[in-house]
């Protein structure tokens, strides 16, 4: 690749670290509950999206990818064998709270079950359709739309109950 080749590439995913980082950096948080470890999962994202290099049809894939990385990689830290083996009751750091741990819907989100933060996430924070949260999350349409139905439930009765 030329140099003018390499800096094109550098600064698209440059755009790409920009547009996308506070979204990834949230969903990883909401998996992990844990900024330090949401800073990893974060950086292991952008990590892979420089080894592969895809090529998105549209800024929605791009995103999508986004998403859908973040969600796996969450995932497979949260199946290590450490996570497995110690307590993870609260390991945040309250010295380094973001916007997001001081909203208590985010809090109340974040609680959420998986299968519920996820379409909860995707539908109200990124904005998502249910059908688009469906393909993203790779579920029946009529699952999520019972998911968001049971996060919804959950959330009203979290948050009636903080009052």
């Amino acid at each position: 690749m030329t140099a003018t080749g390499h800096d094109a590439e550098q600064r698209k995913m440059e755009e790409i670290y920009a547009r996308h980082f506070d979204m990834v950096y949230r969903i990883s948080l909401s998996y992990l509950k844990n900024p330090t470890d949401a800073e990893d999962a974060t950086a292991d994202v952008f990590a892979r999206l420089l080894r592969k290099k895809p090529g998105f049809d549209s800024s929605e894939h791009e995103k999508a990818w986004l998403i859908r990385t973040a969600v796996n990689i969450c995932k497979d830290r949260l199946k290590h064998w450490w996570n497995r083996r110690t307590e993870i009751t609260d390991q945040t750091d309250p010295t380094r709270a973001t916007e997001y741990d001081s909203n208590e819907v985010w809090q109340a989100v974040i609680e959420l079950p998986p299968r519920c933060k996820d379409v909860i996430y995707l539908y109200y924070y990124e904005g998502y359709t249910s059908r688009e949260v469906a393909e993203i999350l790779e579920r029946p349409h009529s699952t999520v739309r019972s998911q968001l139905r049971e996060a919804r439930e959950r959330l009203k009765g979290v948050l009636q109950d903080e009052e």
